[in-house]
């Protein structure tokens, strides 16, 4: 999502219980769940206020386009040959299921119905979004850039320390996530938003790059405070964040390709809204099975039919 700066960015959650719904029952759109409403008032230009620095504003260009569907194409690329995503796990993350959960969810998603709503989407040829998401290289980084207050400008050098020092290729391609751990604190993060992409050019090559944080119980950011699918709060709350700037960067990887006359890209016109849910055997809900794990991921904006969300197509 982006908010006063082209950068994409998921707000936070304003009640800290979300009642979830277990029932089968047709896609509302844009109906959230009782008690779960999206906190943040979204303006698409300029420069973002509730961060103030780091990667610089890029100006929305002059070429739009309509759409019968509530979302709009405005000229820029999509990622039409699929995503790789290379993880960077930055601060401690040692014994953490982390490491486990969210490469598992990245590789769960490719093929999978949910993820196919994504190829509603498509560039000026008609070249479409494919079902295709592909894990990529992971590194490891301990706090090259301190642990306190991190700025948007020290997200981008982690990830341009990561190419720079072959730790990871260089992929135009490609999505870095940067995934700090709950001990590391982000200006803006919990209070303002709960992660965000953005693209950069790092090595002469326009990079694609996301920053997400460990909420842990936080419930800003954290649907689910006391139990969650996989036993690991704060690492289920990142799951969803992750699909969330994931289907983001495919769809709207240089900031200029789809949004709608609000500046929400797709994932955010279903913000915080879940869907039917399932119980799982330790009292936590969950709407969907990616490699072979329980999550709870946020919906997505089907492109077809009029527009509306959906955790599947």
């Amino acid at each position: 999502m982006r908010v006063l700066r082209r950068v994409g960015v998921i707000g936070v959650v304003t009640a800290s219980v979300v009642a979830l719904s277990t029932a089968a029952k047709a896609e509302p759109r844009e109906t959230a769940p009782p008690g779960l409403s999206h906190s943040l008032s979204h303006v698409d230009h300029g420069t973002r206020g509730q961060e103030g620095n780091g990667v610089p504003g890029k100006s929305r260009p002059s070429r739009g386009g309509s759409s019968s569907n509530g979302i709009s194409y405005h000229g820029g690329p999509v990622l039409y040959n699929g995503v790789k995503v290379y993880l960077i796990w930055y601060g401690n993350w040692s014994g953490n299921t982390a490491t486990s959960i969210l490469p598992t969810l990245v590789g769960g998603l490719s093929g999978s119905p949910y993820y196919n709503i994504n190829t509603t989407y498509y560039d000026g040829l008609n070249r479409k979004v494919p079902n295709l998401v592909t894990l990529g290289a992971q590194t490891t980084d301990a706090y090259s850039q301190g642990k306190s207050n991190l700025s948007d400008s020290a997200i981008n050098a982690i990830v341009a320390r990561a190419i720079s020092s072959n730790a990871l290729p260089s992929d135009p391609n490609g999505l870095y996530m940067v995934l700090t751990s709950a001990d590391v604190t982000k200006s803006g993060f919990l209070t303002q938003y709960c992660g965000w992409h953005t693209n950069g050019t790092i090595n002469g090559a326009d990079i694609k790059y996301a920053f997400i944080g460990n909420p842990g119980a936080n419930a800003n950011c954290s649907v689910q405070t006391s139990v969650s699918p996989n036993g690991n709060v704060g690492a289920d709350a990142m799951a969803s964040i992750m699909a969330h700037e994931l289907e983001e960067t495919a769809t709207d990887p240089d900031l200029n390709a789809w949004w709608d006359s609000r500046g929400y890209e797709n994932a955010d016109k279903c913000a915080w809204t879940f869907g039917s849910t399932y119980p799982v055997g330790n009292g936590s809900q969950a709407n969907m099975q990616l490699g072979g794990l329980n999550f709870l991921i946020q919906r997505n904006w089907v492109n077809a039919s009029g527009g509306y969300c959906a955790l599947s197509y």
